[in-house]
């Protein structure tokens, strides 16, 4: 199980090799939502987004011999290169099932690190963790989960942390934490750590329209589905629904969720371009979407938005800044 225990350990083991991330503001942003936010820039994060946390904490916490035979995931890109790249640095190999609808950036660097990438058919039904499982029991592969994962959700928890600590220096003791959340490894992982250091922060799911099932999940008391496996531009967070080990964390530890637009996920890409200088995707500026866009939705005088990751194609950049500068 994710643990506050665990969280603390895996951090230990990132210090030094992930970078602690700065937390920005801008008054332009705090205007436009009506109150202070705070971005937390994980897309600056090695690898682009927060996900290298996870990659790093499982495979560090492996056996010589489990490191030796390699690991596999599955992801759509970011989890598929914060595995990568913590493996290489491990001397681990890896295997990678995407999408074959992935961004192509996020395809071509999960290769450049030196992972072999498997492509599978998401839109046409084929299943991602049946072939995962597959190829882990034929080649005696490591299994590293995208968020249900112990590790994987101790490593993400270290972001937790540092917002406890960055908030605590600046004299920040309530806030709401909005988080993009696909299967909940990172929003699960950082409500442990407040609920520890930061008490009276409190993790607000943010998700895309017509794939909030996070927050059905929390409005219904129980796990339930989307719809359509595909059909948002915040490719990075779409996922079938909750984790079955995230889920019961947020039930008890999270407020209700936030759905956004897509257009208002590629408005906050243009914001945080404009007003920043920062590279966000769709997914990963979804928390921004929900802090701005979506006041009504928040309580707290401050909103710390966790910008999760910057993997964003060179052409959905250019339609963000062109189309959604408004």
């Amino acid at each position: 199980m994710a643990t506050i225990e665990k969280i603390e350990a895996a951090a230990k083991r990132l210090h030094g090799n992930a970078r602690i991330t700065p937390l920005l503001s801008s008054p332009f942003l705090d205007e436009i939502a009506g109150r202070q936010v705070l971005i937390k820039a994980e897309c600056l994060q090695h690898t682009g987004s927060f996900k290298f946390r996870g990659g790093w904490a499982a495979v560090s916490s492996l056996g010589f011999h489990a490191r030796k035979r390699g690991v596999i995931a599955y992801s759509s890109g970011n989890h598929a290169q914060g595995v990568a790249a913590a493996a290489k640095a491990h001397n681990t190999p890896a295997v990678i099932v995407m999408p074959a609808d992935a961004p192509q950036l996020k395809i071509d660097n999960t290769r450049a690190l030196g992972a072999e990438v498997v492509l599978y058919d998401r839109i046409g039904g084929e299943d991602r963790e049946a072939i995962g499982a597959k190829l882990a029991e034929e080649r005696r592969l490591t299994l590293i989960e995208p968020y249900e994962h112990p590790e994987v959700i101790a490593g993400q928890g270290s972001v937790g942390l540092e917002i406890a600590q960055q908030t605590a220096a600046l004299g920040i003791t309530k806030a709401e934490v909005a988080i993009c959340c696909g299967g909940g490894g990172l929003a699960s992982g950082v409500a442990l750590a407040l609920e520890k250091y930061a008490p009276n922060m409190r993790v607000r799911p943010a998700e895309p329209v017509g794939f909030d099932d996070v927050a059905r999940s929390l409005a219904a008391g129980k796990i339930m589905s989307n719809p359509a496996a595909t059909g948002s531009i915040c490719d990075a967070i779409l996922t079938p629904e909750p984790g079955a080990t995230t889920f019961p964390i947020l039930k008890r530890l999270a407020g209700a969720g936030v759905a956004v637009t897509d257009a208002e996920a590629m408005r906050a890409v243009a914001q945080a371009f404009l007003r920043l200088k920062l590279v966000v995707e769709p997914g990963g500026a979804v928390s921004l979407a929900a802090a701005l866009f979506h006041p009504d939705a928040f309580e707290s005088d401050t909103v710390i938005a966790v910008a999760t990751g910057g993997n964003i194609d060179p052409a959905t950049f250019q339609t963000a800044l062109s189309e959604f500068t408004g």
